[in-house]
């Protein structure tokens, strides 16, 4: 499974920032790292599927210190080109001292790895007492799942589509019962919760309002619609 994920990404690599600078995709970034802003101020911080860099960078501007890993040489090399401080590895085998982290977050990643309870584990173990982890998962209960079903599995390659690479859905119930015993699940935040197809955004009337909408509904009551959840967890104390 892990050479599967880490072929599919060093491939997809190839192209992975084409266009992610403007439109539907920076506004996944836009609302991710908002997000963050309130977690990673002055704090040592890793993301997990750091991939290119592109949300570790605005990140690293915040944060004490900002650390990236990744399964894939081929994202990571973009990364390092940024100056990143990142290292390749796995998150169900993090390469890292127990409690070394304030913050940890993953977003795009952890709907892709099977053995999700390892992963959580990981995570929570780099975690220092009273931090906070927000991960990221893909979500049945959204527009997105409904427009992946009925377009099929998307491209990244010419010789490579979606279908290559495990993917798993999860709702709110069930993550929420998934936390390891020493993670508090404090809230959720939906991301991508009106917005039908990433085409919409290239219409720049239609763009601008769904920008607008997904700012306002990312954390009120329609955020469990979010096509992306994420959970956003504090590592107890004791």
């Amino acid at each position: 499974m892990k050479k599967a994920n880490r072929d599919y990404y060093d491939e997809f690599a190839e192209w992975y920032e084409r266009g992610r600078d403007r439109g539907y995709h920076a506004m996944i970034d836009d609302l991710e790292v908002d997000l963050l802003a309130d977690y990673v101020g002055g704090k040592d911080v890793l993301e997990v599927g750091c991939g290119t860099g592109l949300i570790l960078d605005r990140v690293a501007q915040r944060a004490k210190r900002a650390v990236g890993i990744d399964i894939s040489k081929g994202m990571l090399h973009q990364a390092v080109a940024r100056g990143l401080d990142v290292a390749q590895g796995s998150v169900t085998d993090l390469p890292f001292a127990d409690e070394s982290f304030d913050v940890v977050y993953s977003f795009k990643v952890l709907a892709h790895i099977k053995d999700i309870d390892r992963a959580l584990r990981e995570m929570a173990r780099v975690t220092r007492r009273g931090g906070h982890l927000l991960l990221e998962f893909y979500n049945p209960y959204s527009l997105r799942y409904l427009a992946k079903r009925a377009a099929g599995p998307g491209k990244i390659s010419k010789k490579t589509d979606e279908s290559a690479i495990y993917t798993r859905w999860d709702h709110a119930i069930d993550l929420s019962r998934r936390m390891p015993e020493n993670l508090k699940v404090l809230d959720y935040s939906g991301i991508r919760i009106f917005t039908p197809a990433a085409a919409a955004h290239k219409v720049p009337l239609v763009g601008r309002a769904l920008r607008k909408l997904e700012f306002v509904g990312r954390d009120s009551l329609l955020k469990y619609f979010g096509g992306f959840l994420v959970v956003i967890a504090e590592k107890e104390h004791s």
